[in-house]
């Protein structure tokens, strides 16, 4: 499929999973293309990087579900910040262990799944929908009953895939990326290169190939489509575009120039690799 393809399919008000982790790996050139649609009233959940930084800064989320919003070499998603201090969508605030077994209930089409994380902390106080569970064993532990977090879509990255939707990682760590493409009803993949199956395995063990085929609707071949995160060993973070998105997100005329530039309506995801190439030769 073509990223525009994957985004047609989308709709407003519709919950979204995007991949990745903070800003690694995240599937930005489908997060660009949902930027060029009209699709909006998201809830998003996200171990949040700038996908939930865009999104916010356009105004498209109405609820997001994460433990976290950064840009991990700059702690805090300057977009994210701003919109939660003018109070713009909800938020559902969660420990990450949380957030990851709310993935696995919704994997394994449960409504909740007990966890320890979250007990004796404010997480109850902010959620005051979360309810709690006691052990029907003799040990009567309470846990915290962690609803299921089902999403009708999801939209994650990955190093290399093949055309019937198994997507392999190559890097130090598969984040969840498995249990968002599970956890949804419709999963979209995509990935720098694009290979045959075979390839997948000859220089790489089949403990890589994370994201299983049965899971997964569509594939998207979408090279440096991390951008600006990493998305090692293709590529590490583009730091240098990084700082200049975050310095952009602290001035509107700023952001509406950075806007202009990299994220025009009419623009593409060929037209944005442009952008990024011309503005790394003028800083040289």
């Amino acid at each position: 499929m073509t990223a525009r393809e994957v985004v047609s399919r989308l709709s407003s008000g519709m919950t979204i999973g995007i991949g990745g982790w903070g800003s690694r790996r995240k599937p930005m050139a489908l997060v660009r293309e949902l930027l060029r649609s009209d699709v909006t009233d998201l809830t998003v959940v996200s171990y949040g990087g700038p996908d939930v930084g865009l999104l916010a800064a356009a105004g498209r989320i109405r609820k997001l579900v994460a433990a976290f919003v950064t840009l991990d070499s700059i702690p805090l998603e300057p977009h994210f910040r701003a919109a939660r201090q003018r109070g713009t969508f909800e938020l559902m605030e969660l420990d990450e262990a949380m957030l990851m077994w709310g993935l696995h209930a919704a994997a394994n089409r449960l409504p909740f799944l007990p966890v320890r994380a979250g007990i004796g902390s404010d997480v109850m106080r902010v959620n005051p929908a979360l309810r709690t569970v006691t052990s029907p064993y003799a040990d009567g532990e309470e846990f915290v009953a962690m609803p299921a977090l089902r999403m009708d879509a999801a939209l994650v990255h990955m190093n290399r895939a093949d055309r019937f939707g198994n997507g392999q990682y190559l890097g130090p760590d598969p984040y969840f990326d498995d249990l968002f493409c599970e956890a949804a009803d419709t999963a979209y993949v995509s990935c720098e290169r694009l290979v045959d199956t075979a390839e997948l395995t000859e220089r790489a063990a089949p403990q890589t190939l994370l994201v299983k085929r049965h899971y997964v609707t569509g594939v998207v071949e979408t090279p440096n489509g991390a951008h600006f995160t990493s998305c090692a060993p293709d590529h590490p973070r583009d730091e240098a575009f990084q700082r200049a998105y975050a310095t952009a997100a602290a001035d509107p005329v700023a952001w509406a120039e950075f806007g202009d530039r990299f994220l025009p309506a009419h623009g593409d995801e060929k037209s944005y690799q442009a952008a990024v190439r011309t503005w790394h030769e003028e800083q040289q």
